[in-house]
């Protein structure tokens, strides 16, 4: 019997994925046409033996989540609940503060994922070579290559996935961590002051730095090197590569989600998913690496490449919308250009990886995807380039490296 546990966080994270994380929590944001966590689901439901995957966050559950919940246990006919955290617990806080949960049944082993990774999952894999050797920590790893001037001690090439297989054992070093947080907090209380209850910030507890770390220097940690492919989902940027992955990951896993050059029907290039419910324009031109939601209307002649366009959009006669990321019900104009700027990996590095990247440098936004918030109109025959345009937002001119509050 196995589990599995996804790690959502809360409203207090993703604040680089503004202002699409203004709208629906950010595990739930459409990747390659489907929310970004149900990747994740469907690769714990194809494992064998899984009961139960578990979802821990602090996000208020609210309609959409308690909706996407209903649907993932119908679809893949497995239990998929949410246990929602009293406070931010950090990665590993929720673990242990739930780990009754986990446990229950007498699971064999859990899988621990984030929720802001895109990755092949090689979860098979990563179960048999836990079963070949038991321990009770095994971490997926990647290579990627950094320099690192004169170093002074070992750098390595391998990277922390953020995806795991832990045995139940693995919680007994996240108790540690927890006793001790609570024996420091209550040394740092005022004199005087009641010291018999629980210190509040015992149960914060950080998988990587608290745990790993000191688990690594005693050999305690063991990693499964994948060559599939990975990638964070931090930014608007990393969610847009993320896609593109994910499209191209149809070809094996899903060619039913990926559209087809059909007589009658838009031109397609490369890998592009189009919701059924979206209705495209015959002479438009779509691709490569292009997710168009549900109820969106493509106009005639449209040029889309390298973008995600969200529920209910509308892309009117003409426009180019390139490298950007069209929010829910927004409206862009005939004839209109809204184009970004890349910030991929280097293509012909096969370990390069997608870098968390900043807005800002020297108080200048940056070249980067353009991203348009939920309900902007953007008028005809004007240019949107490289900027962030926030919700809500009718413009009447063209912009430039511009945030446009």
């Amino acid at each position: 019997m196995l589990k599995a546990v996804i790690l959502i966080g809360g409203p207090q994270k993703g604040t680089r994925f503004r202002p699409l994380s203004f709208e629906v929590p950010k595990p739930l944001f459409p990747v390659a046409g489907v929310p970004m966590i149900q990747h994740h689901i469907e690769a714990c439901a194809q494992v064998p033996g899984m009961q139960e995957i578990l979802l821990i966050g602090f996000y208020q559950p609210d309609e959409p989540l308690t909706r996407f919940l209903e649907a993932a246990q119908q679809e893949f006919n497995l239990p998929v609940r949410y246990l929602q955290e009293f406070a931010p617990l950090g990665t590993g806080g929720g673990l242990y503060h739930f780990r009754d949960q986990i446990l229950a049944g007498g699971p064999e082993a859990f899988f621990v994922l984030n929720a802001d990774v895109c990755s092949d999952f090689p979860l098979s894999a990563m179960l048999d070579a836990y079963r070949h050797q038991p321990h009770p920590f095994l971490l997926l790893g990647t290579t990627v290559l950094h320099y690192v001037e004169k170093p002074s001690t070992f750098v390595s090439d391998i990277i922390n996935c953020g995806i795991y297989l832990f045995s139940p054992e693995a919680l007994k070093p996240l108790r540690d961590v927890f006793q001790r947080n609570q024996q420091d907090g209550q040394l740092c209380l005022p004199l005087g002051e009641d010291s018999s209850g629980l210190w509040p910030g015992a149960g914060t507890i950080r998988l990587e730095q608290d745990v790993f770390s000191a688990l690594a220097g005693q050999g305690q940690i063991y990693v499964h090197l994948t060559d599939g492919i990975w990638s964070q989902i931090k930014s608007a940027g990393s969610a847009l590569y993320a896609s593109r992955l994910y499209l191209g990951q149809y070809q094996l896993t899903h060619p039913e989600r990926l559209a087809k050059h059909t007589p009658g029907g838009p031109r397609i290039r490369g890998n592009v998913y189009i919701h059924p419910t979206a209705k495209v324009a015959p002479s438009a031109v779509l691709g490569p690496n292009v997710s168009i939601g549900e109820g969106v209307t493509v106009g005639e002649g449209v040029r889309l490449r390298e973008s995600i366009v969200l529920h209910g959009a509308t892309l009117q006669e003409h426009t180019c919308v390139l490298h950007t990321i069209v929010g829910w019900g927004s409206t862009v104009g005939r004839w209109a250009r809204v184009e970004g700027t890349p910030n991929d990996p280097n293509p012909n590095d096969p370990r390069a990886h997608m870098d968390s990247e900043s807005l800002f440098k020297d108080g200048k936004l940056l070249p980067a995807i353009t991203i348009l918030g939920c309900r902007v109109r953007i008028p005809a025959e004007v240019l949107i380039l490289n900027s962030i345009v926030l919700p809500h937002k009718e413009l009447s001119r063209s912009f430039t490296n511009q945030i446009i509050l």
